[in-house]
């Protein structure tokens, strides 16, 4: 029986020119919409991630790539008292269980427990993501309008 072919995943360093694609990557009307998250224009985030994420020495980043290409990127930051999990995904990578593998891979190096996330409750893909991944429900917390579902990973 043929299922849907293995994709090849792989996490490595981010490099500035990955920036680009992670900025076309935001600007996904469809992953804005589902995240909540609002897409930036192009001065405030390449200042974001080449200040942010890649200036700060206790961010961990990966970027993902599958099969050769670039499909997006998994960080982890501090908020507080507080370790948090990011990603972000092209739309083409979407549904080909990409995300369980890359952050399958990740949570293997990141080794800070416990580790939140805050999805969207409507981001039912980000959710499943999570939940596959052994997060657990903590609670909700609301981002302006929006209430997302805060997850909690806790000691392995």
């Amino acid at each position: 029986m043929n299922g849907p072919r293995a994709v090849d995943v792989i996490l490595r360093d981010v490099v500035d020119d990955d920036l680009e694609v992670f900025f076309e990557q935001e600007q996904d009307p469809e992953a804005t919409r589902r995240s909540r998250f609002p897409a930036r224009e192009r001065d405030r985030f390449m200042t974001h991630w080449r200040t942010v994420v890649l200036g700060d020495p206790t961010v961990f980043v990966q970027a993902v790539v599958v099969d050769g290409v670039l499909a997006g990127n998994v960080v982890a930051w501090w908020e507080g008292e507080r370790r948090f999990l990011g990603y972000w995904f092209g739309r083409a990578f979407w549904g080909r269980g990409v995300g369980t593998r890359a952050l399958t891979l990740f949570l293997r190096a990141e080794k800070a427990r416990p580790l939140h996330a805050d999805p969207f409750g409507g981001n039912t893909g980000s959710v499943r993501l999570l939940e596959r991944c052994g997060f657990r429900r903590a609670g909700t917390v609301t981002h302006g309008e929006d209430e997302h579902i805060l997850f909690v990973l806790d000691e392995r």
